[in-house]
């Protein structure tokens, strides 16, 4: 973070300061994990379900924090004092952008560019593959993980300073309204639509069409004349254009598309390459791109990876060089692990929707081929509502479609994959249910052998991903 004194930090929070000088200046980073305190830093005291961050508080002080955000008073301790902090920290993160676009736009300042991204699936993939080509630009700061909430995304904020050329951040969404929230605090110069989906319905009423309705925020939270870039092969992300205050940059396979892709090919482990095309009024413009990431659906991330990077001035070459040599960052993203024993492990466990489960199954149908058993694990799939059995049946029916070898159901929630499968004209063992991660470790240990291709994949909070990592690791 930028130093900040203490009573500018109170000033921007609404807060009042308690054991600290008004003078005193907070220089380091800003955190909630007191085990990540570093000297000069400020810890955030979040309340949680299970555990009070309050009670951590004399800790992070011990460490360095040179301030702490708090609900109330701790004595013998240097705070601001706020009604809510939660809240809190995203008017500090609000005040320090203002701050960093003011410095950007001074002569010799670094040209500040924020880009939010949101859509139902690819936030994160496509967030990583744009740091990275950013990054080759200038100084880049992103998310770690998946910080896309009210919490994370005042924390990616805060990790700039007065160089940072680009601020990539994710925006997820799961209700109406939570995108205002996070445009208020940081709004775009870009702001990216990816696609619209079957993702956390439960929580935005409406069908897909309530899942528009909230994703278009972040196309209404630009800076006035911002750039939107949207995908015009879905009608519903296409339309957000009515809303946009500025110019808007199409990117798919639709004609009018200013960013395009032509001649897919995927190899044999489903790494793809294509044709990048880049149409400038009458001119076009085309260089080639072999990706790294694995599975089909990624052309799409990279695509809008690609038009992002053009609308806040890279050129075409470096774009197409960025994308060739981006990798996968985050964790339990189609992580691809070929182990020891002959087993290809592919960890997509961190999350799922029906779009991110389809784009993952279709995935392992090409890595694993004509050649290999594929293999997939599968958990349930949450935040649907009342499309939450259909979706899962359906899931079950592409299995069998798809010829998956075997399917090992996870969990009474993901039930339905198990009935679809089975309506479908699945027989005898190939999809199996089991109780929890622990049985489908036990039950995966004795199963798998040397050529199988297994795929993990269900939302995070069904526990997956502790199964991922068992198998990447070999315990499992």
């Amino acid at each position: 973070m930028i130093a900040l004194t203490a009573a500018e930090i109170a000033a921007a929070t609404h807060g009042t300061r308690s054991g600290i000088a008004p003078e005193h200046v907070v220089t380091g980073p800003v955190v909630t994990d007191s085990r990540e305190v570093l000297p000069g830093g400020l810890f955030v005291a979040l309340p949680g379900e299970h555990v009070d961050g309050h009670d951590f508080a004399a800790g992070a002080v011990a460490a360095g924090a040179a301030l702490v955000l708090a609900a109330r008073e701790l004595p013998g301790l240097p705070c601001v004092v706020v009604p809510d902090v939660e809240r809190a920290l995203g008017d500090l993160a609000r005040e320090v952008l203002v701050r960093l676009r003011e410095a950007a736009a001074v002569p010799g300042g670094s040209g500040l560019q924020v880009v939010g991204i949101t859509g139902s699936v690819g936030k994160t993939t496509t967030k990583d593959v744009l740091a990275q080509i950013c990054g080759t630009a200038g100084p880049t700061v992103a998310p770690v993980r998946s910080f896309n909430n009210e919490i994370g995304l005042p924390l990616t904020v805060l990790r700039a300073d007065e160089q940072t050329r680009f601020l990539v951040l994710e925006m997820g969404a799961s209700g109406p309204g939570h995108l205002t929230y996070l445009t208020d605090i940081a709004p775009p110069d870009v702001a990216v639509v990816l696609v619209v989906g079957q993702a956390h319905l439960g929580g935005f009423g409406g069908g897909v069409d309530g899942v528009a309705r909230a994703k278009a925020e972040i196309v209404a939270g630009l800076v006035p004349g911002g750039t939107a870039v949207l995908n015009g092969d879905d009608p519903r992300v296409r339309a957000m254009s009515a809303v946009a205050p500025g110019r808007v940059v199409l990117f798919g396979a639709a004609p009018d598309a200013e960013v395009r892709v032509e001649d897919v090919r995927l190899d044999a482990v489903g790494r793809a390459s294509f044709r990048l095309v880049h149409v400038v009024g009458r001119e076009r413009h085309e260089r080639d791109v072999e990706l790294r990431l694995v599975g089909e659906h990624h052309v799409h991330n990279a695509l809008a990876a690609a038009a992002t990077a053009l609308s806040v001035g890279l050129d075409l070459d470096d774009v197409a060089t960025g994308l060739s040599a981006a990798d996968a960052l985050s964790p339990h993203r189609m992580h691809v692990v070929d182990r020891a024993d002959g087993v290809t492990v592919v960890d997509d466990s961190y999350n799922a929707n029906p779009d991110s489960m389809r784009a993952a199954l279709k995935a392992l149908a090409v890595i694993a081929g004509r050649e290999r058993r594929s293999v997939a694990v599968l958990g349930e799939m949450l935040e649907l509502g009342d499309e939450h059995r259909t979706a899962h049946d359906a899931i079950g029916r592409l299995v069998v479609r798809l010829n998956i070898g075997l399917t090992v159901v996870v969990g009474e929630g993901a039930r339905a994959i198990r009935d679809g499968a089975n309506h479908e004209g699945s027989w005898g063992d190939e999809v199996v249910l089991v109780d929890d991660v622990q049985s489908a470790a036990a039950f995966l240990a004795d199963e798998l052998r040397p050529g199988d291709v297994v795929l993990v994949k269900s939302s995070y909070g069904a526990g997956l991903w502790q199964l991922g990592d068992r198998l990447v690791a070999g315990d499992a």
